[in-house]
């Protein structure tokens, strides 16, 4: 199965936000140290996803923000 880079992204915010969980409630160092390397690479990769991942749209620069399209024109 082959995970998109959105489920990437996802899948790093969880484990970083678990690893604040664990700091705040004082869990062992070992498990905060270990999981927030795993953190940074993973969120390493996620960036490398992103990056290259084989999204198309049809939009440009001009098109703006779609909540204001009077600011595009």
């Amino acid at each position: 199965m082959k995970i998109s880079a959105m489920q990437w992204v996802v899948c790093t915010t969880l484990l970083l936000l678990t690893v604040t969980i664990f700091a705040t409630m004082n869990l062992s160092f070992s498990w905060v140290f270990y999981l927030t390397v795993l953190g940074q690479l993973m969120l390493v990769f996620t960036v490398y996803k992103v990056l290259k991942d084989d999204y198309k749209t049809d939009k440009t620069f001009r098109d703006f923000y779609e909540d204001r399209p009077d600011l595009g024109q």
